[in-house]
């Protein structure tokens, strides 16, 4: 630290980094009860900090978030992060705001991929970070090993030494412990709190700099307009104050506070100025993006923007063209689609969007398959009717070679599923690069494999591995291109003319595959009802009744029986689909289809597609 530097002790700010489900939300729940920042007999709601409604159902959290609370006189900002490498521009934004940070490991499983995509930003942004192992009142628990693990996974991240030299904490985050040794009989989260307080550096500054912010996130305001948030670096600012905001380009676009506030728990307060370290929102510009400089007018600043990861996977979103378009959805023209993923951009800086091959489709490119998914299932939920084409990756081409996105595949499977897992897996060139097989039934296999192998193939896992199998993946850089791969090994059952599917239909058509619709649900010539046993495609007739007599019959005619068929997410949508079909999304309906729906016409181009390869 430059000799011209102070430090705020005032503030500490914190980013919490866990691995999904690892308890991350429900200590924060803690915090803030133990905290004072409610009374003893206020009613609250459980998982506090997921704010949105996917957060909530899936149990993870998407979006980063702030909030504080007050410990001794230190306002201590928590910067909730998202535990999935999806989600990694959030991570980015969040890092960007921070002074230290909590790891927190689940007892049991230990530091896993995502944890360690999150970790490695955090030490590459030089934060000083206290571990917290929590669950520790798990029957399969294993704290000393696990401890093991973190020590061996800061080394492989290249951690300084003083980084390496961590506070220890053990916790049962559910029930709102913390102590230093697992012997002791934790009774609150004091440890914790105090741990942050004398651990954590206070935001450092320069006492004779002009006020610099860099924006971190945007949010909206009914009454105020556009928020700007973000970490003050340096200097002070009033209400009212006069300032400049520096964009991407350098350009400066003058702008005057209407109104500062700051985190008090999950709420916002008013303020009368702020102070160097501080995390606040900004009211009064509306032309902002995520990495702009907010600085004093008479000496502007630019700080540094926050860099992210490129994205690896691009997708084709365009118009729900279908004979169903436009019954269910509340915005489905083109325009208002487009305009829509740009806002997404604004707020997002891992996603970008360009413009498609037709005037009708735009491409959206991100992180991976599940980002692209909660953003398709985000804006569905907002009145939106579109489709969209199956993930692809993003090659590179360096020197005449065509590289492409590979992934780390970290796999945790019983010992009998092995050999399944390791041929699928090889088919879509995955390279083996360790197995351990610790003799209590379960082998840890680590594999190098391209990212376009892995869409579609989760469920398989799942299937192969009767769904006792977990899987995680960690983007792993760029590398030489290996070869074709298949992405599905089944075909399409299609139907062939609109209509409304039948008993005796379905039940016919029951041993040629798996089925996704059920009786009376509409079907349209070259909509996807389920997938065939055989690699090929096969067009068929859905609606089909019982032909009917006037001859009696002997006994009386056989009820039909249908077996129940597995409702198809979204996530699972987009990977079925081939090259050339669609998922197509209404705020009611997914279906899957053809992207050239009569039959006719796609015989014709699959047969000048033969011909020209054949040429």
């Amino acid at each position: 630290m430059t000799s011209n530097k102070h430090q705020n002790n005032k503030l500490r700010n914190i980013a919490i980094i866990a691995h999904v489900d690892h308890g991350k939300t429900t200590l924060v729940d803690a915090m803030f009860r133990q905290s004072g920042l409610f009374r003893e007999n206020q009613n609250l709601e459980d998982r506090l900090m997921d704010t949105l409604d996917l957060e909530r159902e899936r149990g993870i959290t998407i979006a980063a978030k702030n909030c504080s609370v007050e410990w001794k006189g230190v306002r201590i900002n928590i910067i909730d992060t998202p535990g999935h490498a999806d989600f990694g521009g959030e991570v980015e934004r969040a890092l960007s705001m921070a002074d230290g940070a909590i790891l927190l490991v689940d007892a049991s499983e230990g530091p896993l991929p995502q944890t360690r995509f999150v970790l490695k930003k955090a030490l590459d942004a030089g934060l000083k970070i206290i571990v917290v192992i929590n669950k520790i009142d798990r029957q399969d628990a294993r704290t000393a090993e696990v401890l093991d693990e973190i020590y061996d996974l800061l080394i492989d991240l290249d951690a300084t030494d003083e980084q390496i030299d961590f506070p220890l904490l053990y916790a049962i985050g559910r029930d709102g412990i913390a102590m230093q040794d697992p012997a002791d009989a934790g009774r609150n989260l004091h440890p914790l709190f105090d741990a942050i307080v004398a651990e954590i550096p206070g935001p450092a500054y320069d006492p004779g700099a002009p006020f610099q912010m860099r924006v971190s996130d945007l949010g909206y305001s009914d009454y105020l307009g556009r928020l700007a948030v973000g970490k003050v670096f340096n200097g002070t600012a009033r209400s009212r104050d006069n300032l400049v905001c520096i964009g991407d380009q350098g350009q400066n676009t003058p702008l005057k506070v209407s109104k500062i506030q700051v985190y008090e728990g999950m709420s916002l307060v008013d303020i009368a100025d702020v102070q160097p370290g501080d995390i606040v929102v900004v009211a009064g510009i509306e032309d902002v993006k995520i990495g702009d400089t907010i600085c004093n007018r008479e000496h502007p600043a630019a700080l540094s923007r926050i860099s992210v990861d490129e994205p690896t996977v691009s997708m084709k979103f365009t118009i729900n063209n279908s004979p169903f378009g436009g019954m269910e959805g509340k915005y489905v023209q083109s325009s208002r689609l487009r305009e829509r993923l740009h806002k997404e951009t604004l707020l997002n800086v891992a996603i970008q969007v360009e413009e498609g091959l037709d005037r009708d489709s735009v491409l959206v490119k991100g992180r991976g398959e599940f980002q692209l998914a909660i953003l398709i299932e985000t804006i569905r939920r907002e009145g939106y009717e579109f489709s969209v084409g199956r993930p692809e990756v993003i090659y590179r081409y360096e020197e005449g070679r065509r590289l492409e996105p590979l992934e780390k595949l970290f796999v945790d499977c019983e010992e009998q599923f092995l050999g399944i897992v390791t041929e699928k897996l090889s088919l879509r060139k995955g390279k083996m690069t360790n197995l351990v097989n610790n003799g209590k039934g379960r082998v840890l296999i680590e594999f190098s494999v391209p990212a376009r192998a892995l869409i579609g193939y989760r469920d398989e896992f799942l299937t192969d591995t009767r769904g006792t199998g977990i899987m995680n993946s960690l983007f792993d850089g760029y590398g030489d291109y290996r070869g074709d791969c298949p992405s599905r090994f089944t075909g399409s059952i299609v139907a062939d003319r609109k209509g409304s599917a039948i008993p005796y239909a379905l039940f016919n058509l029951e041993p040629r595959g798996r089925l996704f619709v059920e009786p009376g649900d509409p079907t349209y010539e070259g909509m996807i009802i389920g997938e065939h046993n055989r690699g090929q495609d096969i067009n068929v007739n859905p609606c089909k009744e019982k032909k009917l007599t006037n001859m009696r019959a002997s006994g009386k005619d056989d009820n039909v029986i249908l077996s129940p068929i597995k409702t198809v997410t979204l996530e699972q949508a987009i990977s079925f689909i081939r090259e050339d079909e669609l998922v197509e999304v209404t705020p009611r309906s997914l279906r899957m289809r053809k992207t050239i729906l009569p039959a006719q016409k796609r015989h014709l181009v699959n047969s000048a597609r033969k011909k020209a390869r054949s040429a």
